[in-house]
């Protein structure tokens, strides 16, 4: 199945009806007035199996098909703590977070932004903070696009042969294409299709593998060794410092969520109570199916491939297994044909996890620097038009930075960069949007500190600490994040009257019920 033209129609099918969406919300566009609000935030109109599906693809990036999978399959289920902090983060995001700030960024001058909304929940004319928060957006975002323009490089150098560079560039000119184009509205529909797609590959390659399992004639790829401790969820097979770690490490992940802008912009977007109540449903259960699912892929893999993959290599096992089991469906002739084709899209769903996590932090990056610092900063009467053009550009030069650290020889790798930018933004924002939505007595100083205070103990943490204590340091990151805001709003004055009158008011329900 090397080179085989099915799979390449199926991807180059894919790529056209991604960019095809991208080109209708385009001329959409051009028929509407909505200005920045539309194309950032899509005019807070996003329906809720829209919104939750768009939220959770933009979450799920390759490493839930590529590096999950790889370390169940490499190192056992002491791996899968991380899908557990996962799908407790997005529970508790979706009933705590969600509705709460969507109420609250109405409230506060309809904000569109996650710095808009903290800035204007104070009812402050400081631009400090908007300022801050977007410079920490793109540097924690070039980061981020990073892993998921790596991941498309080696999906295509896997399937097709091609260079990793030039695959890189490929899909950088894709995400970039359909992104520049349709703004909010072309990205949340396209991950819709894209986390149907994912879902719909991790259901069923293990299904179908296990079918193959069953025939009389299967034999593992190679030799099947079940290290000690294999199906353990201690990774060291005793309850010692290294499990402790690995344990509080994937539970940390799930501290993320409630400070990840491409995300929470999801749950602003939403256009009413009704649809929020589906969207947690849907949310929820598609991240709690695509979690358990990647997990199953790397357990039936190891029975299917055994140690066919070296661990160097084992971000492959889904495309390996797609590839095999295909491959001894098809037979030859026209069913051939058929099965690589269908092969071929189930591996666009690796393209479609990179490609919805890129967008939407190319978007949400461009939107901060757009919103939070051109405008108020530079160009205080800028036109809605002019607006769009410069998220516009700053999407062009965060993609080029972003592909420059991918194709770097020091690039660390699909999982070390999501695990850098998730850290960097959950200890970041995360403590200061909880307290902002809960907590009265913040103030405007607090806010600032907690979001720079997170920020520097979480890198200070990864670049002395991580290494040696084996802590993620998004959990050190986050609670120095959460004291200094705590802290320095009891030292500082109390919040005005009008501020707390606006808290109170966000409690409230919206008006728009349908």
């Amino acid at each position: 199945m090397v080179n085989s033209v099915s799979e390449i129609i199926a991807f180059v099918l894919y790529l056209a009806s991604v960019l095809a969406v991208g080109i209708v919300f385009f001329v959409k566009s051009k028929k509407s007035d909505g200005g920045d609000k539309d194309y950032f935030l899509g005019g807070r109109e996003m329906n809720g199996f829209v919104a939750a599906l768009s939220a959770g693809a933009s979450d799920m990036s390759a490493w839930v098909l590529m590096g999950l999978p790889g370390s169940i399959y490499a190192f056992g289920m002491g791996q899968v703590w991380i899908s557990v902090g996962l799908l407790i983060g997005t529970a508790l995001s979706w009933i705590f977070i969600a509705p709460n700030l969507r109420r609250y960024s109405i409230a506060a001058k309809d904000s569109i932004t996650v710095p808009q909304y903290l800035t204007n929940r104070f009812l402050s004319d400081s631009k400090v903070l908007q300022v801050i928060c977007a410079v920490i957006f793109l540097i924690a975002y070039c980061v981020y696009a990073a892993s998921s323009i790596v991941a498309c490089g080696s999906l295509f150098n896997t399937v097709f042969g091609m260079k990793n560079e030039i695959a890189m560039i490929g899909a950088t000119i894709v995400i970039l294409v359909y992104t520049f184009l349709g703004g909010f509205n072309a990205v949340c529909w396209t991950d819709f299709i894209q986390g149907l797609l994912m879902l719909g590959a991790l259901m069923a390659v293990p299904i179908i593998t296990l079918f193959i399992m069953q025939t009389p004639s299967f034999a593992p790829l190679a030799e099947v060794v079940t290290p000690e401790h294999y199906y353990s969820l201690l990774s060291s097979g005793a309850f010692d410092w290294a499990s402790i770690s690995d344990i509080l490490s994937g539970l940390g992940w799930g501290l993320g969520y409630a400070g990840m802008p491409h995300i929470v912009i999801r749950y602003m977007s939403i256009k009413s109570e009704r649809e929020m109540k589906k969207s947690q449903v849907v949310g929820t259960t598609w991240t709690a199916l695509i979690l358990i699912m990647a997990s199953v892929v790397a357990l039936v893999a190891h029975e299917y491939l055994g140690t066919y993959l070296p661990n160097d290599n084992r971000s492959l096992v889904f495309i390996t297994l797609v590839r095999d089991i295909f491959g001894k469906l098809g037979g030859s002739g026209a069913g051939k044909v058929i099965m690589e084709f269908v092969a071929g899209i189930l591996l666009s769903a690796i393209l479609a996890a990179s490609m919805s996590t890129a967008d939407s932090q190319l978007l949400a990056s461009s939107s901060a620097f757009a919103s939070d610092v051109y405008k108020p900063v530079f160009r205080k009467n800028a036109s809605n038009k002019e607006m769009m053009w410069a998220g516009r550009i700053i999407v062009i030069a965060i993609s080029i930075i972003a592909l420059l650290i991918a194709m770097s020889p020091k690039c660390a790798g699909i999982m070390a960069l999501v695990e850098c930018a998730w850290a960097a933004f959950g200890a970041s924002f995360g403590p200061v949007i909880i307290l902002s939505l809960y907590w009265k007595r913040l103030t405007y100083k607090g806010a600032v500190a907690g979001i720079v205070v997170g920020f520097l103990v979480d890198a200070l943490w990864y670049a002395f600490l991580s290494g040696p204590t084996n802590l993620y340091e998004i959990i050190p990151g986050a609670i120095a994040g959460l004291l200094a805001g705590i802290i320095v709003s009891l030292i500082d004055k109390a919040p005005s009257q009008d501020v707390i009158d606006l808290f109170n008011k966000a409690k409230l329900p919206t008006e728009r019920e349908d």
